[in-house]
C-alpha cells in the first residue's frame, strides 16, 4: 500500500499511514518506502556558503544527506562522516555533492571512538585544507517502554554517539576554527519535551540543547557561532529501522500537517545558521521545526 501524499510548497509531501519498512539498525535510506525527499529541487542557491568547507556527521542519509545537497548547492565542498555499514548511502550522498559542482569526501568510522573524531578533523584538514562549519548530526535511537528494560549497554551507546561524539568533535573542530567558523547541533523536540519509549534518546537531546548553549557562550568572543536545529518527526531511516511496522506506519501523523517532515524541509535551518548573511547575530539558539505544532517545552 502507498502512502497518501499532502501537497505543500507545490510537492506532493508522503504522508501515514506508510507501508512495512525492510529496514534493520542503523538503516540505510535506500531501502527506504517511500524514499527520503533530500534534493529540494524547488530550491534556489545564492553562494552563500562559496568555498566553505562542511564536516557533517551522519551525513550518509536523512537529514545529514540533505544538508550536503544544499550546502553544495550553497558553494561548499563537504566532507561526509558515515558509519562503515552505512558506505552506499554515503556513496549516493557524495554524489549528489558533486553533482553540485563542489568536492566532497568520505570519511567512515565511528563517532563513539574520540580517537576517530579528532581523526575525521584531521583528515578533513589534510583533503581541504581548513574547516568552516561542522554539522554534529549523527545520532542512535532505540525504544524501550520502561526503565527496568533499559540496558546500561543502550544508555551508554546513545550517549556516546548524540553527545559525547558532538564533544568530541567540538573539541577537535575548534582546534583548527577560525573566526567565522560556524557549530550546528542536531537537536529534538525529545529535548524538550520528552518522550516516555525514549528516555535515553531524550536525554541526549536535551544535553545537546544545553550543550549547544553553554558553548556559544565560550566561544562568542572568538568569532565562533554555536546553534541548534531541533526538529520534530521526520522520514528518514532512524525510527523505521529499530521500530515494527505497527509503531510507524502512522509516524508523523499526530503533527498539525499530519505528516513528518521530509529532510529537505529539514535542511534549510541548517544553511540559515550556516551563513554569515543570514545568522550573524544569532548564537546559542535552538530552532524548533514542528509541522505546525506551537508547543515547546
Amino acid at each position: 500500500m502507498s502512502p497518501k501524499v499532502h501537497e505543500g510548497n507545490s510537492k506532493k509531501r508522503p504522508t501515514p499511514p506508510f507501508p512495512k519498512q525492510e529496514v534493520t539498525p542503523p538503516g540505510l535510506e535506500a531501502k527506504l518506502d517511500p524514499r527520503p525527499q533530500y534534493e529540494a529541487r524547488e530550491y534556489k542557491g545564492s553562494e552563500k556558503l562559496k568555498n566553505k568547507v562542511a564536516l557533517i556527521t551522519g551525513g550518509d542519509s536523512g537529514i545529514g544527506r540533505a544538508v550536503a545537497n544544499l550546502y553544495a548547492r550553497e558553494g561548499a565542498n563537504v566532507a561526509i562522516v558515515s558509519l562503515p555499514e552505512e558506505e552506499k548511502d554515503a556513496n549516493e550522498t557524495k554524489k549528489a555533492v558533486v553533482g553540485q559542482g563542489r568536492k566532497a569526501h568520505l570519511i567512515v568510522g565511528d563517532v563513539t571512538d574520540s580517537n576517530f573524531c579528532q581523526s575525521a578533523v584531521n583528515e578533513c584538514m589534510e583533503v581541504f585544507g581548513k574547516l568552516d562549519i561542522l554539522v554534529n548530526n549523527a545520532a542512535f535511537q532505540k525504544h524501550v517502554s520502561s526503565i527496568e528494560e533499559l540496558e546500561l549497554d543502550q544508555w551508554d551507546r546513545t550517549f556516546k554517539t548524540n553527545i559525547y561524539a558532538y564533544f568530541c568533535l567540538s573539541k577537535a573542530a575548534l582546534q583548527v576554527m577560525e573566526s567565522g567558523g560556524i557549530i550546528i547541533n542536531t537537536g529534538s523536540i525529545t529535548g524538550l519535551e520528552g518522550s516516555k519509549g525514549l528516555l535515553d534518546y531524550s536525554a541526549t537531546k536535551g544535553a545537546i540543547h544545553a550543550f549547544t548553549k553553554s558553548l556559544a557562550q565560550q566561544v562568542i568572543s572568538r568569532g565562533i557561532r554555536v546553534n541548534c536545529v531541533a526538529p520534530g518527526p521526520v522520514w528518514t531511516p532512524l525510527n523505521p529501522a529499530e521500530r515494527n511496522h505497527e509503531d510507524v506506519k502512522d509516524f508523523g501523523e499526530g503533527t498539525p500537517m499530519g505528516r513528518p517532515a521530509q529532510p529537505e524541509e529539514i535542511a534549510p535551518a541548517y544553511v540559515f545558521f550556516a551563513s554569515p548573511s543570514d545568522s550573524s547575530y544569532i548564537s546559542g539558539e535552538v530552532l524548533t521545526l514542528l509541522g505546525g505544532n506551537t508547543r515547546a517545552g
